[in-house]
């Protein structure tokens, strides 16, 4: 027989003790193994392996489930808002519970929270209604890149939302090279500026986006240009699109995400000093 401790990792880390009684594993038997600290009780009637995510931990001692950014963020999608602690679902009618060194976001959502975490599905409407459009349409983006959406998901998180903002996930796709690009190429559609996305230019390379046949948009992820190699590796090719008759933008990630205006005066600048931009 598999000890508590090698049962409640076969469940996932964690363990109702409803579950673990019916699995023949007595209260005494539970108590035994807390105290000699083999297994840990997260909160009452509930048990869990050492192992087990400390997000996780932290939102079912405060009574719920791990959802919103903080489910994102631990299958690597790109998530706007900065980390602030686990968010935990709780239902609407539900209480925190009290736990040490608690720092979670309690969310009041419609529905019963799950034992453990959210449903990627789930994770992603919770971000919406938490951080807004722009953090969902950025971390949609980044989990249909990663593989993480079939036909079907993207069908049913379409669903959840409410039918004035269906037209994010059908705007989105499935190439966006970064949570960047696609906070550009959300802002610059709301102005109504068509891009031509991930563009090969012969002589150039790969383009995150041109506008208006001429103007090169290039948005830099956090820290992957401060190398010299990199920035020079960038003056060249922007030195090659030049010779090609093309203007490149360049913006980093404080631009984009602290200092939205300067980014969209600079387009608009280029955009009316082209004798043919409409």
């Amino acid at each position: 027989m598999l000890s508590a401790r090698e049962t409640i990792e076969r469940l996932g880390g964690m363990a109702r003790g409803s579950r673990l009684r019916a699995l023949g594993f007595t209260r005494q038997h539970l108590a035994d193994k807390v105290k000699r600290g083999e297994i840990e009780r997260v909160r009452n009637g509930v048990f869990a392996s050492r192992s087990l995510d400390p997000g996780v931990r932290a939102a079912t001692a405060h009574g719920g489930a791990l959802t919103c950014a903080s489910v994102l963020r631990m299958l690597r999608v790109w998530v706007l808002p900065p980390e602030d602690g686990p968010h935990v679902w709780l239902g609407p009618k539900q209480h925190a519970l009290l736990h040490p060194h608690c720092t979670c976001v309690s969310h009041y959502y419609a529905g019963r929270p799950p034992l453990g975490s959210a449903s990627l599905e789930v994770a992603l409407r919770h971000l919406r209604a938490c951080a807004g459009d722009e953090a969902f349409f950025a971390a949609y983006e980044s989990a249909w890149r990663l593989g993480k959406l079939s036909a079907a998901a993207r069908a049913r998180i379409r669903a959840m939302l409410p039918n004035t903002v269906r037209w994010l996930v059908d705007l989105a796709r499935p190439d966006a090279d970064s949570g960047l690009e696609s906070l550009l190429r959300l802002r610059l559609h709301l102005l109504g500026l068509r891009l031509d996305c991930q563009i090969d230019i012969v002589g150039v390379g790969r383009v995150d986006f041109v506008i208006a046949g001429r103007i090169i948009l290039e948005a830099d992820g956090e820290g992957n240009h401060g190398a010299d190699t990199l920035r020079h590796r960038d003056r060249v090719r922007d030195a090659a699109a030049s010779r090609l008759g093309y203007e490149t933008l360049r913006f980093d990630y404080a631009q984009i995400i602290h200092d939205w205006p300067s980014v969209q005066t600079a387009v608009l600048g280029a955009l009316r000093r082209m004798p043919t931009a409409r």
